[in-house]
């Protein structure tokens, strides 16, 4: 049966329902919610983000414009001239150049690849940051790591100078804020210039200068258009671009320049034909690296450390930094220090130095694995009344990198040149002896030697080079002839104390076990051992020994004058020199006087030059292992060692180191005229007897070995006042068998103006006066015998008189000859 459509169907059919209004409205309702839900979210999360914003802003300190030009740079070392000399190696290597020397290629690569938007942004690209938040959305959503970068080259200046390199929304914040501020205070150029002075390129590279030196061996201003896209390209990953990184494989860093170039041409900042040609080149090996390999030890090395060392300490005293804060801004603070080097001189001193010929010394040159000569010498040449040092070399040969400057850190036995110094000088300065003072140039007595010696080795009893005596003598001639006896002597009188503080007044250092030691006061033997080193060097010497010049006033030696820092300021002023009185003015004098003795007429003449005059002393150690010479002139003084590090015994004599000296003096004194030293008030002159040390008498010009009268000098007040008793009339010395001279009484003429009449050579003599009293005497007046005194199985066969007998001894422990010849 057919089905009839038309057929109603039951009311009873179920039907579908109309939403009603109340439910619409209802939907509705809920839905516009849910958005003002969101909303209200959206903007409660947006003043909270603002309120944070606003709060990490109120904390962020001013903009300082200064702090983000002012780049870690390196500080410059300056000669008294003005003249360039080196940089100091830093942290990073850094060279800042002038926007007019950066080519615009370069600085378009970077504007094209990093922030191509730069000139027209207010220091944030809002483009940027968008386009940067939906790619971290989507790197959120698909799990991947590390957020897209939208910095402009601005922002990147503020972190690369004034902020950190921490990834956080704190630091993204202040560098925005930041950004936007420095925009105001600086024009586009000046960011850019200051970005690419900036940004790290490499290693310890910082800056497009460094870099062009770094990977194409030549100055920024020079770079190609493809080196220029090149240094840009790597900016993104230094290590993944690097040329030097991937050699075997070039691709990566080709691609990169040619995206570069790719960019530069879009934004029309290189045309057709440029882009065409560079991009062959890049394809076509047209990137050619050549490193310039940096030798990073400085110039000038032995005078610059040690003038820097003086800076730090001096900066650490006036601003209290710490040893962390002021090495930082030596290396990095851009500091310029003016030092007090004569770089001509200091030119002159080193290949001086380093020609053998020079040394007078017959040890065969010899070298160690690094080419640098294994026999040594140093000189330090200083104005000794302002301190200025003008020439210090620490070592012949280049300074290897374990190098000790033996001018000025190293220490070593200085021999004899410690004589006026810690003897003689002490002694006149306390008034205790005086330059004619008689001293018995004899074997030590016993009773003197047993002081300085344990009783097991014997008497303490040092020998004279050559190994001869000369009986009764001066201190004038005993400092001239460089007596041992004459030192020890006294020395004893003075008393070793004294002498060790006028040595630590000048400089020289005392461990423990040479205070203790007479042969380190009185003739320079240092204990020097290798835990504790003492002693001096020529830096130390030529201060001492300028104090003879100056009125007895000692003068630390300056390296540097004054240290300005990048601004301009200057942080140290070094002009006033460190100061103080060692001698009276006319004990100065009287020293620098005698010293004449050793370069007019014994063994140091090789020290003069021309018509300047010229005071020193030379010193050589125990077995000649040092050898030394140190003096002054009007205008200045200086020190000459020569030796080997690992002591070893040298083949010349001290006489050499003052030639050499003389060839240094001559060339720092060849604009300076001639003159002399001033004898200042306080001093008097008086005719007296070279043996008494009293004055004069008309007898003592018919010595046996002619007139013993001369001309000295003394500190006004203790000049003698009595006539010399040794030559009386009644007594004659005789220097041949060393007593005094019984005269014919009717011969007996010491009141009269006349000689005797009848001869020129007094009559002979007998041997039983008594000699005066002297230094070393150990009674007011001593008998002495013409014979030969014979000791015991260590014995010195030597006359006391002055018979130039040689002994010939032992050294070493048990042996009471402790110390060989070192006087010279």
């Amino acid at each position: 049966m057919a089905i009839n459509d038309n057929v109603k169907k039951p009311n009873n059919a179920p039907r579908k329902k109309k939403p009603s209004k109340k439910k619409k409205k209802k939907s509705k309702k809920i839905f516009k919610g849910i958005c003002f839900g969101f909303i209200f979210c959206f903007l409660a999360m947006l003043v909270v983000c603002a309120g944070y914003a606003f709060a990490i802003i109120k904390t962020t300190p001013p903009l300082n414009v200064d702090a983000v030009l002012t780049l870690n740079q390196p500080s410059s070392i300056y000669d008294s001239a003005g003249d360039f000399m080196d940089n100091m190696q830093t942290d990073e290597e850094r060279y800042v150049i002038d926007s007019s020397k950066i080519p615009s290629n370069l600085k378009n690569a970077f504007v094209s690849i990093e922030d191509e938007r730069f000139y027209q942004h207010n220091g944030i690209d809002i483009q940027r940051i968008v386009g940067a938040a939906f790619l971290d959305a989507k790197r959120f959503v698909t799990g991947q790591k590390g957020l897209h970068g939208a910095s402009t080259l601005t922002q990147q200046l503020l972190k690369n100078t004034i902020l950190t390199n921490d990834v956080s929304i704190e630091r993204k914040i202040k560098e925005a804020y930041l950004a936007i501020n420095l925009e105001k205070a600086l024009t586009k150029d000046q960011i850019l210039t200051a970005y690419l002075n900036t940004i790290p390129l490499g290693g310890h590279v910082y800056g497009v200068e460094a870099a062009s030196l770094l990977y194409f061996g030549k100055s920024t201003p020079d770079l190609s258009l493809i080196e220029c896209a090149y240094l840009a390209g790597i900016t993104q990953a230094p290590s993944s671009y690097s040329a030097y990184n991937n050699q075997k494989d070039p691709s990566p860093y080709i691609n990169r320049t040619l995206t570069v170039l790719s960019q530069m041409h879009k934004l029309q900042y290189i045309d057709d034909a440029q882009y065409d040609k560079a991009a062959n080149d890049v394809k076509n090996g047209g990137l050619v690296f050549k490193s310039i390999k940096k030798d990073y030890r400085l110039n000038y090395e032995w005078f610059v450390y040690p003038a820097v060392s003086q800076v730090k300490e001096d900066l650490k005293e006036k601003y209290k930094y710490s040893d962390e804060e002021v090495s930082k801004l030596m290396v990095n603070g851009g500091l310029k220090i003016y030092t007090t080097m004569d770089k001509d001189l200091q030119d002159f001193t080193q290949s001086t130095l380093d020609n053998y010929k020079n040394l007078g010394i017959n040890n065969k040159e010899s070298y160690d694995k690094d080419g640098v000569p294994l026999l040594q010498a140093s000189a330090t040449i200083m104005d000794y009344r302002n301190g200025h040092v003008l020439a210090m070399v620490g070592g012949r040969g280049k300074q290897g990198p374990q190098s000790i400057n033996r001018a000025y850190n190293d220490l070593r036995p200085i021999g004899s040149s410690t004589k006026p110094l810690t003897v003689y000088g002490p002694g006149i300065d306390q008034k205790i002896i005086t330059a004619a003072t008689p001293i018995n140039d004899a074997p030590i007595p016993p009773e003197i030697g047993k002081k300085y010696s344990p009783a097991k080795d014997g008497p303490y009893n040092p020998l004279n080079s050559p190994n001869e005596y000369s009986g009764l003598m001066t201190s004038r001639d005993a400092l001239t002839h460089s007596k041992n006896t004459g030192a020890v002597l006294t020395e004893d009188k003075i008393g070793m104390k004294t002498g060790i503080e006028y040595g630590e007044k000048l400089g020289l250092k005392y461990n423990a076990a040479s205070k203790s030691s007479m042969a380190a006061v009185a003739l320079g033997q240092f204990n020097n051992s290798p835990s504790d080193r003492d002693g001096g060097n020529t830096s130390i010497l030529a201060a001492a020994y300028g104090s003879f010049g100056n009125n007895g006033i000692y003068t630390e030696p300056m390296l540097y004058t004054k240290v300005v820092d990048s601004t301009g300021k200057v942080l140290l002023d070094n002009t006033s020199p460190k100061q103080a009185k060692v001698f009276s003015p006319q004990a100065a004098y009287i020293l620098y006087d005698m010293l004449k003795g050793p370069v007019n007429e014994y063994n140091a003449t090789g020290a003069k030059w021309g018509n300047m005059p010229v005071a020193g002393k030379t010193g050589t150690t125990s077995n000649s292992t040092d050898l030394w010479f140190a003096g002054l002139s009007p205008y200045l003084s200086a020190s000459v060692w020569i030796g080997y590090d690992n002591p070893k015994e040298l083949h010349g004599s001290s006489s050499g180191c003052a030639v050499v000296w003389g060839k240094l003096m001559a060339k720092a004194h060849a604009k300076l005229e001639v003159k002399d030293i001033e004898e200042p008030s306080g001093i008097v002159k008086a005719s007296v007897c070279k043996d008494s040390g009293e004055l004069s008498t008309l007898f003592c010009n018919f010595d046996l070995r002619g007139s013993r009268v001369y001309e000295e000098l003394f500190i006004d007040g203790t000049q003698p006042t009595s006539n010399c008793t040794i030559h009386s009339g009644t007594n004659r010395y005789n220097f041949n068998n060393g007593s005094s001279a019984n005269l014919n009484p009717a011969d007996n003429n010491s009141n009269s103006g006349n000689a005797p009449a009848d001869s020129e050579t007094p009559p002979a003599t007998n041997n039983d006066a008594l000699a005066p009293p002297v230094v070393g005497s150990t009674e007011p007046s001593q008998k002495t015998e013409n014979n030969n005194e014979n000791n015991n199985s260590n014995s010195n066969n030597a006359s006391t008189g002055g018979n130039k007998n040689t002994t010939h001894n032992s050294y070493g422990p048990g042996s009471n000859n402790q110390h060989p010849p070192t006087n010279n």
